[in-house]
């Protein structure tokens, strides 16, 4: 019970309720959803928070404040790349682990596909899928379900 933390509790809960409100107004979460009204949300408070990174109203130790006086030495970033060999490899496991496993795949693949329609539990689905689907396969599944996420401008 300090004081501090009794006003801050204060000010999160009138700032939840007053979310609350807001997506009821739009026809509850789903009304909201069709909207985009949570999409503009998280859109509007990263814009917010990255301004104020760069015009350094919000502070980041060694980032925007307390920076070395005499400046950072330019690390050279050295890009690990694989070699054609690595690459072949690689591709060849793909297609060995999608050959074994061809049934297996498009059961669990039609299984995901069905839970995310019907809003099942999707990361039960994911924890067997994963087993016998690459994960290129999965993220195609779900993209065809629900579609892929853009940002709106």
């Amino acid at each position: 019970g300090a004081f501090i933390i009794d006003e801050l509790t204060d000010l999160v809960e009138e700032a939840v309720l007053r979310e609350f409100e807001a997506i009821s107004e739009r026809g509850g979460v789903l009304g909201a959803m069709e909207t985009g009204y949570q999409r503009g949300k998280i859109q509007e408070e990263s814009l917010y928070y990255e301004h104020k990174k760069h015009d350094g109203s919000y502070p980041i130790i060694g980032v925007n404040t307390f920076l070395n006086p005499k400046g950072s030495a330019q690390q050279e970033i050295e890009l690990a790349r694989s070699t054609e060999e690595e690459k072949q490899s690689q591709l060849k496991r793909l297609a060995d682990f999608q050959g074994r496993n061809k049934a297996e795949c498009d059961k669990w693949l039609a299984k995901l596909r069905q839970t995310v329609i019907e809003n099942g539990n999707v990361f039960a689905v994911l924890v067997d899928a994963v087993r016998h689907c690459s994960l290129g396969q999965i993220t195609t599944t779900l993209y065809e379900v629900g579609g892929q996420y853009r940002r709106s401008m």
